[in-house]
């Protein structure tokens, strides 16, 4: 395992860079960079609005420096439009939207309008909640039964409902959609599948679609690293062990199928590598949520996990970030939004989890997940 110097090191160097980076995206709301180290404009009600502003807040809660909260302050505000706005872009994704901007937001300040959009969003969340099912609607349209991995991270804004207002209901509905992905989401040997289908008048499971993995029995790598980090976060709330079990579960599973330098292709079982891409936001959310598991394990475990993270950070480090590249304004290359992408580029929300691992292993502690 690195000395703690060096991923202090890093975390300078992270400062140095994120700031020259508020310069360059200006009132951008950013996704995906390609080729040219350039991040798109995309609409502040598409999924990934929040990490950004999530960068900036844990560049603001390890260095103190003003300039980072000025540049996140208004984020929490531009996205409450889109709760009277007609779009179909809200939906499971409010977690990710207003963990990394609201709530982080009022953990640090205080600020009662943060915390305010924070339980709107919560409410937002569990009103996709299907009782019949036991599941929490994932996209817009027609598709009323579809749930899907990720949101195992989104319910972690029901959590942080629950405990900042003492109501238990945010929380029920929460470890009801865990159990619920528990049960028809993962696999025997730790793999996760992307999309569930469900009746959504009877709540009978149907089936599961590939999304964004290779197909529907494949292992689409990012939604590994949804579930790992996912289960890890609903045991660290909840202290069912079962949860735990599932994520260490995943955890083995990510580790032993990802390449000698410790990224995953975009996929864990394509069948030649030929062509394929490779994507470092899965590696990063990995990587964090793998700190989470070593922390809550007994001392005889911790180093499989901590040590699995920290050589996945390493390589991204040392392989996949863009310190030799000062215009471009991502701090990891190599990312992949899924199988069938065109081009590989850099992915906003990969930054932001291997910024948040970073700070973890610099004894960050305002935890949002």
């Amino acid at each position: 395992m690195m000395s703690s110097a060096y991923w202090n090191e890093i975390m300078e160097r992270l400062d140095e860079k994120v700031t020259r980076t508020i310069s360059q995206m200006g009132d951008k709301c950013p996704h995906f960079a390609g080729e040219d180290g350039k991040f798109d404009d995309i609409g502040s009600d598409w999924w990934t609005t929040g990490f950004w502003p999530g960068m900036l807040w844990i560049m603001h809660d390890m260095t103190g420096k003003e300039h980072y909260k000025n540049a996140a302050w208004r984020w929490d505000e531009e996205l409450e439009q889109w709760f009277i706005k007609p779009t179909e872009e809200m939906h499971h994704d409010v977690g990710f939207q207003f963990l990394s901007t609201a709530v982080i937001k009022h953990m640090i300040t205080g600020d009662k309008d943060a915390f305010r959009r924070g339980i709107e969003a919560a409410n937002f969340l569990a009103a996709r909640y299907n009782p019949a099912g036991r599941f929490i609607r994932a996209w817009n349209g027609e598709r009323y039964g579809w749930a899907i991995i990720d949101c195992m991270l989104n319910i972690s804004l029901l959590f942080w409902a629950s405990k900042a207002t003492g109501d238990p209901r945010y929380k029920h509905i929460a470890i009801a959609h865990a159990e619920t992905t528990m049960e028809h989401g993962i696999r025997e040997d730790g793999s996760t599948k992307h999309i569930l289908s469900f009746d959504a008048e009877t709540g009978t499971y149907i089936e599961n679609f590939g999304g964004q993995g290779l197909s529907a029995e494949s292992s689409w790598s990012r939604g590994t690293a949804w579930g790992l980090y996912g289960f890890i976060n609903a045991y660290r709330n909840t202290g069912d062990a079962r949860f735990l079990n599932t994520a260490k579960r995943i955890a083995h599973y990510f580790i032993a199928a990802s390449p000698e330098d410790y990224v995953p292709y975009s996929d864990f079982r394509f069948e030649s590598l030929e062509g394929r891409y490779r994507d470092s936001s899965a590696a990063a959310i990995a990587a964090s949520g793998l700190l989470e598991i070593a922390e809550v394990v007994p001392a005889g475990e911790k180093g499989l996990y901590a040590g699995a993270a920290e050589r996945i950070l390493r390589s991204l480090t040392e392989n996949y970030a863009t310190w030799d590249y000062p215009d471009h304004e991502a701090l990891l290359l190599h990312g992949s939004s899924s199988v069938s992408a065109e081009a590989e580029g850099s992915l906003i929300y990969g930054d932001y989890y291997y910024i948040e691992a970073i700070a973890k292993l610099n004894g960050w502690k305002h935890r949002i997940y």
